[in-house]
């Protein structure tokens, strides 16, 4: 028993990593969690902590621009140093394809066998037989049957037999946890806890209703997103789900633009290896997003995270965030090159790829989109923060912009769900893009496009909040 009571006595003297503490004469000295160091994510630039006047630089009666500012904070971010490259994106249209093929392996519709063993499909829904994920496709072993589930995700054009990967079939389907709305008093499970006035009777047998995104996939193979009302049950009314098709819209092009030859670009901008180190188009707001939750997914499964690790998903940047990673945090700034009006350097060269005249697109040496890093970085190695494409936020669109947001971390959100009206769909668009005159590509300048809306000038970049790092000094 007094040797039981040593170990004891011993084991309390220690914290949770075996430093002693019989020194601390009794006082409060901590528990510190493990601590665990993550790799900065590639290709991203460290954006510190900082404020600035969030708004029009300046008043210009010619553009019907006031210059209506709010002083606004945000801390450290992660800010990918380009936008996101065909490259990068077709590695998310691959996975999926591959996917797709690695479960078809396993049916008996297309010649499954014993070689390809799943438990689960990319969703994590159970199927069997089990898949081994480490394990290569084996193209060159492939028989009769296996081709036949490889072929399946292509399409021919019955009329001049061009074969190509079929748009429809590649969906992602993804599961998000809403923590905002979960911590949101009112949604407590526990109606004692919803009100803290004591002077108010709680009433609990208080029917609370929450919206729900939920989507599944029909027989025919119709996507179906939609949105449910409720009565709130448990945590489980806060997971969404959504079903995204992500393959770019390569007809953009053509729709973009009446009377013009651009199908060289609609048949090719994607696909065509010249065109790889290209920003992304045709990529709608859910598209983009769905691209974060798969890129967190992939980063997340390579860190082999200790459990119960707390991670930091990668996100579309909020409108503050982008305004003030574009202008450096310099309240002056209308470019992200210079507090002036120049959109033009040493020797008269363009400092970003946009339309510099009427009728005019080359004279910055680009017809449409230019190679990512093409134009010199701003002050914190961000690349093509004014022109290229512009860029999708995170962001509501409102009229009244910032002043509908609070000062610290300033974002708007709204989940449309599917029977909103459409003007309640849009999402913030920043940056302007190659097509646009400079006066669009002011980094202080708003616009705003539908969020299922897909265009050949928007593409975007993706942000990871930076925790704990930054110690505050300039």
């Amino acid at each position: 028993m007094k040797k039981a009571l040593l170990v004891c006595a011993a084991i309390a003297s220690l914290t949770s990593c075996g430093k002693s503490l019989t020194g601390a004469g009794g006082e409060v000295t901590g528990v510190r969690s493990v601590a665990f160091n993550e790799p900065a994510p590639y290709g991203m630039v460290l954006i510190k902590r900082g404020s600035f006047e969030m708004g029009p630089a300046d008043k210009d009666s010619l553009w019907g621009i006031n210059p209506e500012t709010k002083g606004v904070s945000f801390d450290a971010f992660w800010m990918d140093e380009t936008e996101i490259t065909n490259a990068k994106y077709r590695q998310f249209v691959y996975w999926v394809r591959d996917s797709i093929i690695r479960e078809r392996l396993a049916d008996p519709a297309y010649g499954g066998n014993d070689l390809f063993k799943i438990t689960e499909d990319r969703y994590g829904e159970p199927v069997t037989p089990h898949l081994d994920w480490s394990r290569p496709i084996p193209w060159k072993r492939a028989n009769e049957d296996e081709l036949r589930a490889i072929e399946s995700v292509y399409a021919v054009n019955p009329v001049t037999g061009e074969k190509y990967l079929d748009p429809k079939q590649m969906v992602y389907r993804y599961d998000w946890y809403d923590y905002t709305a979960a911590a949101l008093r009112k949604h407590n499970l526990d109606p004692a806890q919803r009100v803290r006035n004591t002077d108010i009777e709680v009433d609990p047998n208080e029917v609370i209703m929450i919206s729900k995104d939920t989507a599944y996939i029909t027989e025919e193979g119709e996507i179906v997103n939609e949105t449910i009302t409720r009565q709130l049950s448990g945590p489980w009314d806060f997971l969404h789900t959504r079903i995204v098709n992500i393959y770019p819209d390569e007809s953009c092009w053509v729709n973009d633009f009446n009377n013009a030859y651009n199908e060289p670009y609609m048949r090719m901008y994607f696909s065509h290896p010249g065109y790889d180190d290209y920003p992304v188009v045709g990529v709608s707001w859910e598209m983009a997003t769905a691209f974060c939750v798969w890129r967190t997914n992939l980063f997340k499964q390579s860190l082999n995270l200790p459990a119960g690790q707390v991670f930091e998903p990668f996100r579309l940047p909020t409108e503050g965030e982008w305004e003030y990673a574009a202008r450096t945090g310099k309240n002056e700034y209308k470019y992200p090159w210079a507090g002036d009006d120049l959109t033009s350097g040493k020797d008269n060269c363009f400092l970003g790829n946009f339309k510099p005249g009427k009728g005019n697109y080359t004279e910055d040496g680009h017809l449409i989109t230019s190679r990512v890093g093409s134009f010199s970085p701003n002050e914190f190695g961000l690349y093509d923060m004014a022109g290229n494409v512009a860029e999708w936020t995170s962001t509501s669109y409102s009229e009244s912009g910032p002043s509908q947001m609070n000062d610290m971390n300033p974002d708007l959100r709204y989940n449309a769900a599917k029977e909103d009206p459409y003007a309640m769909k849009k999402k913030v668009v920043r940056g302007g893009s190659w097509k646009d005159v400079a006066q669009f590509i002011r980094s202080d300048m708003r616009s705003f496009e539908y969020q299922n809306e897909t265009r050949s000038y928007i593409g975007f970049r993706c942000v990871r909040t930076q925790i704990g790092f930054s110690k505050g000094k300039k």
